[in-house]
């Protein structure tokens, strides 16, 4: 099945046009850039709207960023979760890093494509960006215990939206395991809370605060 923008605008019935616009445009946007350098699989792309910008949006519904804070995406890949957060939050300032410079280009072309001016690729690894972050945002990138090593000191201390600073972290599967190993509470909210689709029904956000 192949889905589209509505798919969006069903749980998010109050974007503004312009928001409308930018996620409608986003199939063209990475057919172009997908043809070019292949940053979503050819089999997946039918399900763009289904496996990658609603899936990116499920960080929305567990905390709400403030105005004028800022997010990091580590290990971006094509720009998820941080393209569609960057529509959806256009007062928030997003960073997306990835140390694969192809995977910054597709970034930084659906980011000029859009006029997403509160977007940033850095092609890097997190540890050497320079400055802090409130939320560190990312989708199975590596176990938690290692992502956290990765990105703790990176993240400031406080509250820049709905829940204090911290990670919100895209996962799947049996994750009891892999997130005792970080000797850190984890809030773990089902996507399926959200959204109806069978994709969601084995997939969480996964949530520690930087207290």
């Amino acid at each position: 099945m192949e889905y589209s923008v509505q798919l969006i605008e069903k749980y998010f019935p109050s974007l503004t046009p312009e928001q409308r616009d930018r996620f409608a445009a986003l199939r063209d946007i990475y057919a172009e850039w997908n043809a070019k350098i292949n940053v979503i699989s050819r089999k997946d792309f039918d399900s763009l709207y289904l496996h990658h910008v609603l899936h990116s949006l499920a960080i929305a519904r567990v905390c709400r960023f403030n105005a004028g804070a800022r997010v990091v995406d580590v290990g971006c890949g094509g720009g998820f979760p941080s393209v569609p957060l960057a529509i959806l939050f256009p007062e928030v300032e997003f960073t997306a890093v990835d140390s694969i410079r192809k995977k910054i280009t597709v970034v930084e072309g659906v980011r000029d494509a859009l006029q997403l001016t509160n977007l940033h690729p850095v092609n890097a690894r997190i540890e050497s960006v320079a400055g802090d972050f409130d939320y560190v945002v990312s989708r199975a990138v590596t176990d938690m215990a290692t992502f956290a090593g990765w990105v703790w000191k990176k993240i400031r201390c406080g509250q820049q939206g709905t829940l204090p600073n911290g990670i919100l972290y895209l996962k799947g599967g049996d994750l009891t395991a892999e997130l005792a190993a970080t000797h850190r509470e984890w809030q773990r909210t089902p996507i399926s809370n959200f959204f109806e689709e069978e994709f969601f029904e084995t997939k969480e956000v996964v949530y520690t605060p930087k207290i």
